[in-house]
């Protein structure tokens, strides 16, 4: 089942002109990282029967993981070839809207989960304070996304034809994680950073994981991706 809104063409819908090839394109090891980061150690309380929002969802690897943990899961993405993908990996109420204006009440999910997503969006602020308004209180917000530090990445990446970055690239500093948590009303359970070291490269894998370990200090901010999980007051 898809619910569908009214969406303008726009450069947000770069991902959805592969989906079918976007699993291919992406690095396995970054993805099934972020869902065990997420799943294992953000969120290792119970989450059945709790009503989970997926935001940004791609392919559905989050979906179906929080499937699996017994959650009732809607699954958005701006891009319905992606909600395809998503259906051929899980069962899940499948939305295709866009994260800057969420087609939900305020105080409708009891979990948000968005991984590699806000920064994908003109404004990522405001992706995030969208994401905040449809927690219930008390509900929980659990985040990854990309560090600003690291943003030269992008053109290194490109140039060299790693992956394709053609869609919105507005990645975030750490600190702006920090405010934008404040301004909607979320209380900041953990903070850490995640990838030392650019993944793409199999060799450095085994270090990296490593030096994972220290993502919750001071090495955090340095580190490409940021993890972050809130509680909605």
């Amino acid at each position: 089942m898809t619910a569908r809104i009214s969406l303008p063409p726009d450069k947000g819908y770069f991902y959805d002109g592969f989906a079918s090839e976007f699993d291919a394109k992406m690095n396995m090891y970054d993805t099934l990282k972020r869902v065990r980061i997420v799943f294992d150690e953000l969120l290792p309380e119970s989450i059945e029967g709790k009503l989970l929002l997926d935001a940004g969802c791609g392919t559905g690897w989050f979906s179906r993981r929080a499937h699996e943990r017994g959650a009732h899961v809607v699954s958005l993405d701006v891009g319905v070839h992606l909600l395809n993908e998503v259906r051929k990996k899980t069962d899940s109420l499948c939305v295709a809207g866009t994260a800057m204006q969420l087609c939900f009440p305020d105080a409708t999910f009891d979990i948000v989960v968005s991984s590699e997503m806000i920064e994908h969006t003109p404004d990522p602020r405001a992706a995030f304070s969208e994401l905040a308004r449809v927690l219930k209180p008390g509900g929980v917000l659990v985040l990854t996304t990309p560090n600003r530090v690291w943003y030269p990445s992008v053109v290194i990446a490109n140039i060299l034809k790693i992956r394709p970055y053609e869609g919105y690239e507005n990645w975030v500093h750490w600190s702006d994680l920090r405010r934008w948590s404040t301004g909607a009303s979320l209380t900041l359970l953990t903070m850490r950073g995640f990838h030392l070291f650019p993944f793409q490269f199999a060799f450095l894998h085994s270090l990296i994981d490593t030096c994972d370990r220290f993502g919750d200090g001071w090495l955090g901010r340095l580190m490409i991706n940021i993890a972050l999980k809130g509680r909605k007051l």
